[in-house]
């Protein structure tokens, strides 16, 4: 008998993150590396193709998510995504030191075109627009957007390019992107114009939790607020948005996650509680499991 398809398939490039304090001097991450490992650590069945330059074909991070049920796919990249990222009292910055080369469409694997769940993760504009023709007409999209709103030039800083409209964007059913993502004077309708009607926005907040909004035809048909679960302690900020999203979207694909009740906002609070967990531990280390998420979402209904 041939093995299920998966629950979620994740697409993107995983970034080599310079890291002084790793023996190698980076770490694997990355919004496909994130995704994957949450979801599978969720209980979803879960398949990832990642791209990776040669240096990081064999790293560790890898394993750990073949370790947590991940069955990982490599396209190994001539040129991969390496960036360093420095936190600065007004926020973080980002500089780039390699981009990606495109993810190939064909690469992706026959069994996985059933999976109910999609998470599209550019890290550097990998993803080009075919990609909408791979994923089932009926499959739910989740899409992290600042992957395609990096305006990157080896060695500089890495520049916010405006929202804009693509086939990526309008296949899009759920798309998340950082408060840090977008420029400050960026307005909702500005976020919300090149979203299809009816399409669901993530705006992430840090630790005022943030925004999730329906696009209408010309900016947000609807607003909710959803606070954000303090964490015992903030090791490294890095995934925070990735992990909510992908654990936003899990909650769509298997709704027990929530009892059911993702129309009451457990969804938000499914990604909040693995958001808070994340900041706790370096890098991977921080994706927690389904316990540990059930755990911290207890104590936010209870402090509440």
């Amino acid at each position: 008998m041939a093995d299920p398809a998966p629950d979620v398939v994740v697409v993107g490039a995983a970034a080599r993150d310079i890291a002084p304090d790793d023996p190698r001097g980076w770490r694997l991450g990355g919004g496909v590396s994130y995704s994957a490992l949450t979801t599978a650590r969720l209980g979803l069945r879960t398949a990832a193709l990642v791209g990776v330059d040669r240096t990081a074909v064999s790293a560790p991070e890898l394993d750990l998510l073949r370790q947590a049920g991940v069955e990982v796919e490599l396209v190994e990249l001539e040129h991969g995504p390496v960036f360093e990222n420095v936190d600065t009292p007004t926020g973080r910055i980002q500089l780039v030191f390699s981009r990606a080369d495109p993810l190939p469409v064909d690469r992706l694997p026959a069994a996985w075109s059933a999976a109910r769940g999609w998470i599209l993760a550019p890290i550097a504009g990998e993803l080009a627009d075919d990609w909408v023709e791979a994923i089932p007409g009926d499959a739910l999209v989740a899409l992290g957007w600042q992957g395609l709103l990096r305006d990157l030039a080896s060695s500089e800083r890495v520049q916010r390019r405006p929202p804009f409209p693509s086939a990526l964007v309008r296949r899009a059913d759920i798309i998340g992107v950082s408060q840090d993502d977008v420029a400050r004077d960026t307005d909702l309708a500005d976020l919300c114009r090149p979203l299809r009607s009816g399409a669901t926005l993530v705006l992430t907040q840090g630790d005022r939790g943030g925004l999730i909004m329906e696009a209408g035809g010309d900016g947000p048909a609807s607003i909710r607020r959803y606070p954000a679960i303090p964490s015992a302690r903030t090791v490294d900020p890095t995934g925070a948005g990735d992990v909510f999203l992908a654990a936003f979207l899990a909650a769509r694909v298997q709704p027990r996650l929530v009892g059911g009740r993702v129309t009451a906002g457990y969804d938000a609070l499914l990604g909040a509680a693995v958001a808070s967990l994340v900041l706790e531990g370096r890098g991977l280390l921080g994706v927690a499991d389904r316990d540990s998420v059930r755990r911290r979402m207890a104590v936010a209904r209870q402090t509440a």
